[in-house]
Protein backbone atom coordinates (compact mmCIF):
# COMPACT_ATOMS: atom_id res chain seq x y z
CA UNK A 1 0.00 0.00 0.00
CA UNK A 2 1.41 3.79 -0.56
CA UNK A 3 0.18 4.84 2.83
CA UNK A 4 0.40 3.21 6.51
CA UNK A 5 4.02 2.35 6.19
CA UNK A 6 4.44 2.80 10.15
CA UNK A 7 4.63 0.69 13.14
CA UNK A 8 0.96 0.89 14.14
CA UNK A 9 0.11 -0.28 10.86
CA UNK A 10 2.34 -2.91 10.87
CA UNK A 11 1.46 -3.82 14.84
CA UNK A 12 -2.20 -4.00 13.05
CA UNK A 13 -1.16 -6.48 10.46
CA UNK A 14 0.16 -8.48 12.47
CA UNK A 15 -2.60 -8.68 15.13
CA UNK A 16 -5.50 -9.02 12.46
CA UNK A 17 -3.31 -12.21 11.12
CA UNK A 18 -3.06 -13.36 14.76
CA UNK A 19 -6.66 -12.64 15.24
CA UNK A 20 -8.06 -14.29 11.70
CA UNK A 21 -5.60 -17.63 12.29
CA UNK A 22 -7.03 -17.41 16.37
CA UNK A 23 -3.52 -18.22 17.64
CA UNK A 24 -2.73 -18.48 21.41
CA UNK A 25 0.71 -18.70 23.35
CA UNK A 26 2.30 -17.54 20.77
CA UNK A 27 5.91 -16.76 20.32
CA UNK A 28 7.05 -13.61 19.43
CA UNK A 29 10.62 -12.98 17.66
CA UNK A 30 11.55 -9.71 16.01
CA UNK A 31 14.65 -8.95 14.33
CA UNK A 32 15.92 -5.23 13.24
CA UNK A 33 12.82 -3.15 12.63
CA UNK A 34 10.87 -6.36 13.29
CA UNK A 35 11.47 -6.16 17.15
CA UNK A 36 9.54 -2.63 16.28
CA UNK A 37 6.84 -4.34 14.92
CA UNK A 38 6.84 -6.88 18.10
CA UNK A 39 6.75 -3.99 20.51
CA UNK A 40 4.54 -1.95 18.79
CA UNK A 41 2.21 -4.87 19.33
CA UNK A 42 2.25 -5.62 22.71
CA UNK A 43 1.77 -1.42 23.29
CA UNK A 44 -1.66 -1.75 20.69
CA UNK A 45 -2.52 -5.26 21.52
CA UNK A 46 -1.41 -6.36 24.70
CA UNK A 47 -0.07 -10.07 25.52
CA UNK A 48 -3.32 -11.73 25.93
CA UNK A 49 -2.36 -14.30 23.10
CA UNK A 50 1.64 -14.11 23.46
CA UNK A 51 3.45 -16.47 25.62
CA UNK A 52 7.20 -14.92 24.87
CA UNK A 53 8.99 -12.25 23.48
CA UNK A 54 12.06 -11.99 21.96
CA UNK A 55 14.20 -8.85 20.23
CA UNK A 56 17.13 -9.66 18.61
CA UNK A 57 19.84 -7.02 16.90
CA UNK A 58 16.14 -4.86 17.29
CA UNK A 59 15.42 -1.34 16.80
CA UNK A 60 13.83 -0.57 20.48
CA UNK A 61 13.91 1.88 22.43
CA UNK A 62 14.09 4.74 20.09
CA UNK A 63 17.23 5.17 17.49
CA UNK A 64 17.29 8.85 16.99
CA UNK A 65 19.15 11.06 19.39
CA UNK A 66 16.68 13.19 20.75
CA UNK A 67 16.69 15.92 23.90
CA UNK A 68 15.68 13.27 26.01
CA UNK A 69 17.27 10.56 24.02
CA UNK A 70 21.09 11.60 23.97
CA UNK A 71 22.46 8.58 23.12
CA UNK A 72 20.27 7.83 19.89
CA UNK A 73 21.86 8.44 16.41
CA UNK A 74 21.59 11.84 14.78
CA UNK A 75 18.84 12.33 12.66
CA UNK A 76 21.44 13.03 9.76
CA UNK A 77 22.27 9.49 9.61
CA UNK A 78 18.76 8.44 8.43
CA UNK A 79 18.22 11.08 6.03
CA UNK A 80 21.51 10.15 4.61
CA UNK A 81 20.07 6.53 4.33
CA UNK A 82 16.94 8.23 2.59
CA UNK A 83 19.33 10.30 0.45
CA UNK A 84 20.59 7.25 -1.21
CA UNK A 85 17.78 5.82 -1.35
CA UNK A 86 16.17 8.32 -3.68
CA UNK A 87 19.78 8.65 -6.03
CA UNK A 88 20.10 5.09 -6.54
CA UNK A 89 18.24 2.72 -3.49
CA UNK A 90 19.86 -0.75 -5.56
CA UNK A 91 23.63 0.46 -4.93
CA UNK A 92 22.56 1.78 -1.56
CA UNK A 93 21.23 -1.94 -0.69
CA UNK A 94 24.38 -3.36 -1.95
CA UNK A 95 26.70 -0.84 0.04
CA UNK A 96 25.05 -1.16 3.42
CA UNK A 97 24.74 -5.44 2.60
CA UNK A 98 28.79 -5.18 1.62
CA UNK A 99 29.47 -3.20 4.25
CA UNK A 100 28.34 -2.26 7.66
CA UNK A 101 25.31 -4.76 7.86
CA UNK A 102 27.83 -7.67 8.20
CA UNK A 103 30.47 -6.06 9.54
CA UNK A 104 32.22 -7.17 6.09
CA UNK A 105 34.04 -3.80 6.10
CA UNK A 106 36.10 -4.66 8.90
CA UNK A 107 39.73 -5.28 8.78
CA UNK A 108 39.83 -9.30 8.15
CA UNK A 109 36.48 -9.88 7.52
CA UNK A 110 35.27 -12.84 4.39
CA UNK A 111 32.41 -11.04 2.54
CA UNK A 112 29.78 -13.71 1.50
CA UNK A 113 28.74 -12.56 -2.23
CA UNK A 114 25.74 -15.21 -1.77
CA UNK A 115 24.25 -13.27 1.56
CA UNK A 116 24.89 -9.63 -0.11
CA UNK A 117 23.17 -10.63 -2.99
CA UNK A 118 20.40 -12.36 -1.32
CA UNK A 119 20.15 -9.36 1.03
CA UNK A 120 20.02 -7.10 -2.06
CA UNK A 121 17.62 -9.06 -3.69
CA UNK A 122 15.08 -8.85 -0.72
CA UNK A 123 15.34 -5.10 -0.58
CA UNK A 124 14.53 -4.74 -4.29
CA UNK A 125 11.26 -6.72 -3.71
CA UNK A 126 10.24 -4.12 -1.56
CA UNK A 127 8.60 -0.83 -2.98
CA UNK A 128 10.28 1.66 -2.76
CA UNK A 129 7.63 3.71 -1.45
CA UNK A 130 7.38 1.45 1.25
CA UNK A 131 11.09 0.66 2.32
CA UNK A 132 11.48 4.62 2.00
CA UNK A 133 8.64 5.09 4.87
CA UNK A 134 10.16 2.24 6.79
CA UNK A 135 13.16 4.48 7.43
CA UNK A 136 11.50 6.39 9.64
CA UNK A 137 9.34 4.04 11.22
CA UNK A 138 12.77 2.16 12.39
CA UNK A 139 14.38 4.76 13.31
CA UNK A 140 11.57 7.57 14.59
CA UNK A 141 9.47 5.54 16.19
CA UNK A 142 9.62 5.78 20.20
CA UNK A 143 9.22 2.04 21.56
CA UNK A 144 9.55 3.54 25.35
CA UNK A 145 6.26 2.72 26.74
CA UNK A 146 5.33 0.14 24.33
CA UNK A 147 8.32 -1.79 26.27
CA UNK A 148 7.11 -1.20 30.21
CA UNK A 149 3.81 -3.34 28.70
CA UNK A 150 6.22 -6.57 28.52
CA UNK A 151 4.93 -8.82 30.98
CA UNK A 152 5.93 -12.22 29.41
CA UNK A 153 9.08 -13.73 29.67
CA UNK A 154 11.29 -11.92 27.23
CA UNK A 155 15.23 -12.54 25.55
CA UNK A 156 17.23 -9.99 23.94
CA UNK A 157 19.78 -10.85 21.64
CA UNK A 158 22.20 -8.45 20.22
CA UNK A 159 25.86 -8.39 18.83
CA UNK A 160 28.49 -5.55 20.40
CA UNK A 161 29.84 -5.09 16.82
CA UNK A 162 26.75 -3.86 15.52
CA UNK A 163 27.38 -0.87 13.68
CA UNK A 164 23.32 -0.69 12.12
CA UNK A 165 21.90 -0.78 15.44
CA UNK A 166 24.23 0.33 18.10
CA UNK A 167 23.95 -2.16 21.19
CA UNK A 168 23.84 0.70 23.85
CA UNK A 169 21.48 2.87 22.31
CA UNK A 170 19.30 -0.43 21.77
CA UNK A 171 19.56 -4.17 23.37
CA UNK A 172 20.87 -2.51 26.69
CA UNK A 173 18.85 0.13 26.57
CA UNK A 174 15.47 -2.10 26.38
CA UNK A 175 17.11 -4.60 29.19
CA UNK A 176 16.75 -1.74 31.66
CA UNK A 177 13.30 -1.05 30.78
CA UNK A 178 12.16 -4.67 30.47
CA UNK A 179 13.85 -5.70 33.58
CA UNK A 180 12.96 -9.16 33.57
CA UNK A 181 14.37 -9.90 30.01
CA UNK A 182 17.45 -11.70 29.74
CA UNK A 183 19.98 -10.06 27.28
CA UNK A 184 22.70 -12.19 25.92
CA UNK A 185 25.27 -10.14 24.14
CA UNK A 186 27.50 -11.94 20.85
CA UNK A 187 30.66 -10.38 21.14
CA UNK A 188 31.56 -8.92 17.97
CA UNK A 189 28.63 -9.49 16.29
CA UNK A 190 27.13 -7.22 13.38
CA UNK A 191 23.67 -6.39 13.26
CA UNK A 192 23.08 -9.33 10.27
CA UNK A 193 24.04 -11.88 13.23
CA UNK A 194 21.09 -14.02 12.03
CA UNK A 195 23.43 -15.09 8.96
CA UNK A 196 26.48 -14.57 10.04
CA UNK A 197 26.05 -16.94 13.92
CA UNK A 198 22.56 -18.18 13.16
CA UNK A 199 23.77 -21.41 14.91
CA UNK A 200 24.32 -19.99 18.01
CA UNK A 201 20.96 -17.62 17.20
CA UNK A 202 18.96 -21.07 16.81
CA UNK A 203 19.80 -22.71 19.53
CA UNK A 204 19.40 -19.71 21.98
CA UNK A 205 16.28 -19.65 21.20
CA UNK A 206 15.21 -22.93 20.74
CA UNK A 207 16.43 -22.63 24.77
CA UNK A 208 14.04 -20.08 25.12
CA UNK A 209 11.50 -21.83 23.99
CA UNK A 210 12.25 -25.10 25.55
CA UNK A 211 12.65 -23.05 28.89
Amino acid sequence: PWDGNDMDHYADDLAQLIEALDLKNVILFGFSTGGGEVARYVGRHGTGRIAKLGLISAVPPLMVKTADNPGGLPVEVFDGIRAGSEKDRSQLYLDIASGPFYSYNRPGAKPSQGIIQSWWMQGMMGGHKNTYDSIKAFSQTDFRDDLKKFDKPTLIIHGDGDQIVPIDAAGRASARIVTHARLIVYEGAPHGLTDTHKERVNADLLEFVKS
